[in-house]
C-alpha cells in the first residue's frame, strides 16, 4: 500500500526527499544536504479561529547532524521564513503550532519574507475563499543557483555544518473548483526585496521543476499543462 496516497495533500503527487515528515495538516520533504526542507505541501485552511503560536523550535524527528537549530538564526540578519504559512493553518492550535517547527523554515531576507512572500500567501488565501474554489493545494520550497554564491548562517548543531541561504524560492498553487476543474500557477522569486508585481514572477511549472530538482503534481501527468493553461501575468 502506498501510505502517502492516504493523505489528502498528496492527491496530485508528492516529490521525493531524504526524509518525509508527516504533520497533521501538511507534508514536508526534508533535505539532509541543505539542512532544510526541499518542499512543503499543504491544503490551505484559512479559517481564523486560533492565535498565532510563535513557538519556533527544532524538529527532533530529524537527526541532529542534519537539522537546523534556533541558534543558527541568531544574529544572522535573516528571518525564519515559513514555507507552510502560519495563517494557512489557523483552525486548530496544534496545527498552527506545527508550522513553527524549524523543518518548516528557511533563511529568508526580511524584505522578501515580509514583502512579496507574505503578499503571495495572502493572495492564495483570498483565492481559497472564493466560492467557486473547493480546495487549494500549495507546494513551495527553496532554490539554490549553483552558478551564484551561496551564503551560510550558523555553525550547525554537529560537525560545525552551517545552513545555506537559498538564492530563490518557488511556490506552485493548484486550485480545484466545485466542478472538478483544475487551475495552476507557479512562481519563482529571488530571495530579496521584490520590486515587481506578483504576476511578473509567474513561470512555467516545468521551470520550477528544473530549478528545484523535484517533480510537481506528478499524478496529473498530461493534465498538468491543461491545468496551467497560458502563463499570463494575470493571477486568479
Amino acid at each position: 500500500m502506498d501510505i502517502p496516497s492516504l493523505r489528502r495533500e498528496t492527491r496530485y503527487g508528492m516529490p521525493a526527499a531524504d526524509h518525509i515528515l508527516f504533520n497533521r495538516h501538511y507534508v514536508l520533504g526534508y533535505s539532509y544536504y541543505f539542512r532544510q526542507a526541499k518542499w512543503a505541501l499543504e491544503i490551505v485552511d484559512s479559517a481564523d479561529e486560533v492565535e498565532r503560536s510563535d513557538n519556533f523550535r527544532p524538529d527532533y524527528r530529524i537527526p541532529e547532524m542534519f537539522r537546523a537549530d534556533l541558534e543558527d538564526y541568531v544574529n544572522s540578519g535573516l528571518d525564519r521564513g515559513h514555507l507552510v504559512a502560519s495563517a494557512n493553518q489557523r483552525s486548530v492550535e496544534l496545527n498552527n503550532s506545527e508550522t513553527f517547527l524549524l523543518s518548516n523554515m528557511a533563511p529568508q531576507e526580511p524584505d522578501f519574507n515580509r514583502g512579496i512572500w507574505k503578499e503571495l500567501e495572502e493572495s492564495v488565501r483570498d483565492l481559497n475563499e472564493k466560492k467557486r474554489i473547493l480546495e487549494t493545494y500549495v507546494i513551495c520550497g527553496p532554490i539554490f543557483h549553483f552558478d551564484k554564491p551561496v551564503e551560510f548562517i550558523g555553525k550547525g548543531t554537529a560537525n560545525e555544518i552551517s545552513v545555506p541561504v537559498p538564492n530563490a524560492f518557488f511556490k506552485s498553487v493548484l486550485a480545484e473548483n466545485n466542478r472538478g476543474r483544475l487551475q495552476m500557477w507557479s512562481f519563482i522569486f529571488p530571495n530579496k526585496k521584490a520590486d515587481k508585481p506578483l504576476g511578473d514572477y509567474r513561470v512555467a511549472t516545468t521551470k520550477v521543476e528544473q530549478y528545484a530538482g523535484i517533480q510537481l503534481w506528478s499524478r496529473l501527468e498530461g493534465a498538468k499543462m491543461t491545468a496551467e493553461k497560458k502563463r499570463v501575468r494575470k493571477l486568479w
